[in-house]
């Protein structure tokens, strides 16, 4: 590798510029006290303490980007409602920048209200609308993207089927990215499970894969991954592929390379986000030009990290690149 240290890499980071597209949604958290049962159904009564509001989806993907120390441009749709508003309002705070995102009066903003107690997840209630974008919206955000993407050192495609992305644009960007010979990481769900061919970076969870494919597979089941893999590969071409294990970590390819990273022992409080930190990390080694090895278990520490933090948050940097410098694996690419 170019870089002499591990911490080079991390400097390095912050010369890089990344465009995500995709859906985005404000986490909204409600904590009270549960301490008795409602007298008009079998219900429990919260006795509410406090709220809390999150940048989530694609915008959470943003923040994992500002926190290596890029610098992420969050391009989507939200509607010109209140919690489009408090979504924006979070995004000034949070110091990412706003040009990349189109208002639209034809859809609301996705809103995923989460209500706990004592650390239990009671309840979550989703405000939302997931038909694809209308004409005039679409090329909103076409605009905004191409205007955006010839600046930038990678694009994250994260989508969550909420109607963001589909087959034209995500061919559109995919032909542009190509163009301009910028890689792309795509977080894939159900509805355009298909339509990412060709891409740099491929990153579905084992339940998406299972679903994409329509097989049945195990977490522990390494020889069956493989093989889904090789399949998948056929369907889309794709340079690299990460499936993530949850608890059992994650399985890297690239070509007929092939590595599982087994997960770090951890105090697991909440799994929300993981995903994000994951390709967040990938999107920034693969603009790096990073070996598989390298930034698929920089990603699995990660996803590893944030888990330990309930709700979803973005990762820490600085404990990522501790935690790294400790790991045995990344010795052996510094060596002299």
């Amino acid at each position: 590798m170019l870089h002499q240290t591990l911490a080079d890499i991390f400097t390095t980071f912050k010369k890089l510029k990344v465009l995500v597209i995709g859906d985005v949604m404000l986490d909204a958290y409600i904590y009270g006290a549960v301490e008795r049962i409602s007298p008009e159904a079998p219900v429990p009564i919260l006795n509410m303490k406090s709220r809390d509001q999150r940048l989530g989806g694609a915008a959470n993907v943003a923040l994992n980007i500002q926190s290596l120390g890029a610098i992420p441009i969050l391009c989507s749709v939200i509607g010109e409602d209140v919690p489009g508003n408090e979504f924006l309002g979070l995004m000034a705070s949070s110091g990412l920048r706003i040009d990349g995102i189109v208002r639209s009066t034809h859809r609301k903003t996705t809103q995923k209200n989460r209500v706990i107690s004592g650390g239990h997840h009671l309840l979550r209630i989703d405000e939302e609308e997931d038909h694809p974008l209308n004409k005039k919206d679409k090329k909103s955000l076409q605009s905004s993207v191409f205007e955006i993407i010839k600046d930038c050192h990678a694009i994250i495609m994260e989508d969550y089927d909420k109607g963001c992305l589909d087959q034209v644009l995500i061919s559109e960007i995919m032909e542009e990215a190509q163009r301009l010979k910028i890689p792309v990481a795509v977080d894939p769900k159900k509805r355009n499970f298909s339509h990412f061919k060709g891409v740099s970076l491929f990153k579905p969870n084992l339940k998406e894969l299972n679903e994409g494919l329509k097989v049945n597979i195990g977490p522990t089941q390494q020889s069956a991954i493989h093989e889904a893999i090789a399949l998948l590969d056929k369907q889309l071409g794709c340079q690299n592929y990460l499936v993530t294990l949850s608890e059992h970590g994650v399985f890297a390819s690239k070509g007929k390379q092939f590595i599982g990273h087994p997960a770090h022992v951890r105090s697991i409080a909440d799994v929300s986000g993981a995903g994000d930190t994951v390709i967040s990390i990938a999107a920034l080694g693969l603009a790096l030009d990073l070996p598989l090895a390298f930034w698929s278990e920089l990603a699995n520490l990660g996803g590893g990290i944030v888990c330990e933090h309930p709700g979803v948050v973005p990762i820490d940097a600085k404990q990522l690149l501790e935690e790294a410098l400790a790991h045995p694996l990344f010795e052996t690419f510094f060596k002299p």
